[in-house]
């Protein structure tokens, strides 16, 4: 299983080629986005000609078969509604290669309130990197679209019991074997 990590989009369409890019040549089972679709909700104000949440919903929209898409703390009860693909509330699940994955945005689970044993991947940060403790990996994707704290656009890629992270110019940030 191949999963494409993202989060954070905040209705930017700035790296949305980038990330459709870097899915159809990766040969990608699945993508997750880990909340923040869009901003200022849906019908918010277009203020910067790179932001456009209906943009942003037709680009997920297209890979509906193959998402997982979590709620963040800026995706509002109409974001949900106008969405045509499932919006997931507070932290999923998935087990893969036996490995228990928990997906959340990251404001409400996060390392400082959140220990099983697994792996938590979530944004809300905007800044990636890669902790673990005795029985747990975390995982920050960082934001494809507005990236804090020096760091820069970025996303992560689960492959074969490993986690990497990217630019989104394709540079390592850091990895992880499971």
């Amino acid at each position: 299983m191949k999963i494409l990590f993202i989060s954070d989009i905040h209705g930017i369409t700035t790296n949305l080629d980038k990330i459709k890019d870097i899915y159809n040549k990766g040969n990608f089972d699945k993508m997750v986005v880990l909340g923040d679709l869009y901003y200022a909700g849906f019908n918010g104000n277009s203020y910067l000609d790179y932001y456009d949440n209906v943009v942003v919903k037709d680009f997920l929209t297209g890979y509906s078969d193959n998402i997982i898409c979590m709620r963040g703390n800026c995706d509002s009860d109409i974001d949900i509604k106008v969405s045509d693909f499932p919006i997931n509330e507070g932290i999923s699940l998935i087990n893969v290669d036996g490995i228990d994955i928990f997906l959340t945005h990251g404001n409400k689970y996060n390392p400082d309130n959140f220990s099983r044993n697994g792996v938590l991947i979530y944004g809300h940060y905007h800044v990636p990197e890669i902790r673990e403790d005795s029985n747990m990996v975390y995982v920050c994707v960082g934001s494809v679209s507005l990236p804090r704290g020096g760091s820069q656009a970025s996303y992560g890629v689960y492959e074969d019991r490993k986690i990497t992270l990217y630019t989104i110019e394709g540079e390592v940030i850091d990895s992880i074997s499971l």
